[in-house]
């Protein structure tokens, strides 16, 4: 189980000794097999009572720095670690509401709260767990930024008018997954009629169902580095949209595709390439959309697979070498004949098992390929292709856009 903190421990780690005592504990291995010795030196340094906090804490550390830019000096629990957003996320978030009051009603240890404050006019975060708020307040500290932090009920408003931001916790307590809505803590209709009349956003698990908020008038998927992270629900003058898919990377590079844009493509045979459009854009039902974007076209109007004779760029296409009807004799053929032995094996609409049918297919030659597998109407055909990795148009991408501040999303 997940160590618990208390304020007395926070204020501990929040001191000159316990940052020495963490600073001491940069260098331990944090491994299954150091365990032993891992606790016996942290003991060493700081006593068995407060041996706990530190090493919890230099775990937590070393697990965020790879998603909470700083999170090597921040405190977290288990849970608020895990449930924290990533900082391109919680930046690009900050971006669209930059220069308008926001309250974090639910800033638990600070990931979204600590982005928000460094753009909004006026920002506050409140909790009902005082640990966690006090290592908000840490944290804020060590990352330059002062909002205003209130310990309070996230269904109980204590601010005016200013945009609302809500996460709310999304396991129980023994930490595992609430999927119903009603069951989210605050649950979302509940968020939903505190807030009435104001702007919220939401941010949820990427496969909440919108149909379980009618009051969100637009629903964004965003994912970070092929990832799909969370999907934000936007009431009141925030929304411009109904659907909105937003690709983040961890270089900068950004870009956002919305219900708004023209959706009309044909259905066509193989073009040069084959395109699987980032989960966002297939999570927020913007297939077609992103395929009129870029001069692509679809292979069948069910699948998600899109092809074209150019594919757009950042993105990893498959350049088509050969095709056809997919039975495993046809594909094997396939693979002995282009010498085959290194096989990605992607699949949308068949019934396939890609692991179960590498391992009967055993290629054994020497080059690399992928082999896309996917029904035409009724048919099932294969697409051996070369996967390669398209530029950027510019170094550094295109910044999703982002409205001036007040004017929605």
């Amino acid at each position: 189980m997940p160590y618990r903190f208390s304020l007395d421990d926070v204020a501990f780690l929040d001191s000159q000794e316990g940052e020495e005592a963490l600073a001491a504990c940069s260098a331990l291995a944090l491994t299954d097999a150091s365990r032993l010795a891992d606790v016996a030196a942290v003991r060493r340094l700081v006593g068995a009572e407060r041996a706990p906090a530190v090493l919890e804490t230099a775990l937590l550390r070393r697990k965020a720095e790879s998603k909470v830019d700083g999170g090597q000096r921040w405190l977290f629990t288990d849970d608020a670690m895990q449930q924290a957003s990533a900082s391109p996320v919680a930046e690009y978030r900050a971006r669209r509401l930059a220069g308008l009051d926001v309250h974090d009603v639910t800033c638990s240890v600070g990931a979204d709260l600590v982005a928000l404050a460094r753009t909004a006019c006026r920002c506050v975060g409140s909790d009902v767990d005082a640990v966690r708020l006090a290592m908000a307040s840490h944290n804020c500290t060590v990352s330059g930024v002062s909002p205003g932090l209130v310990c309070a009920d996230a269904l109980r408003p204590v601010t005016r008018e200013s945009v609302v931001v809500a996460d709310p916790a999304r396991r129980d307590a023994s930490g595992r997954r609430r999927w119903r809505p009603e069951d989210f803590v605050p649950a979302l209709d509940d968020l939903a009629q505190a807030y009435a009349g104001r702007d919220l956003v939401v941010k949820c698990a990427p496969g909440i169902d919108p149909a379980a908020a009618p009051w969100a008038r637009e629903v964004e998927l965003i994912s970070l580095d092929g990832r799909v992270r969370e999907a934000s629900l936007v009431s009141g003058g925030l929304a411009t949209a109904t659907r909105r898919a937003t690709v983040l990377r961890s270089d900068g590079h950004a870009w956002s595709i919305t219900d708004a844009e023209p959706d009309e493509v044909p259905v066509a045979d193989v073009g040069q390439w084959i395109v699987d459009p980032d989960g966002a854009v297939v999570r927020a039902g913007l297939v077609r959309h992103y395929a009129a974007r870029h001069g692509l076209w679809q292979l069948d109007p069910r699948i998600a697979y899109l092809t074209g004779d150019t594919p757009p760029p950042g993105v990893r296409a498959f350049r088509v070498l050969d095709s056809g009807r997919y039975t495993e004799k046809t594909l094997r053929a396939l693979l002995r004949r282009y010498d085959v032995g290194r096989l990605e094996i992607l699949v949308r609409g068949l019934d396939v098992d890609p692991d179960a049918l590498r391992r009967r297919l055993k290629p054994r030659g020497a080059s690399e390929a992928s082999v896309v597998l996917t029904r035409v109407g009724r048919t099932p055909m294969a697409y051996l292709c070369r996967a390669e990795r398209i530029p950027d148009e510019h170094d550094a991408g295109e910044l999703a856009s982002v409205p001036p501040p007040g004017q929605g999303w």
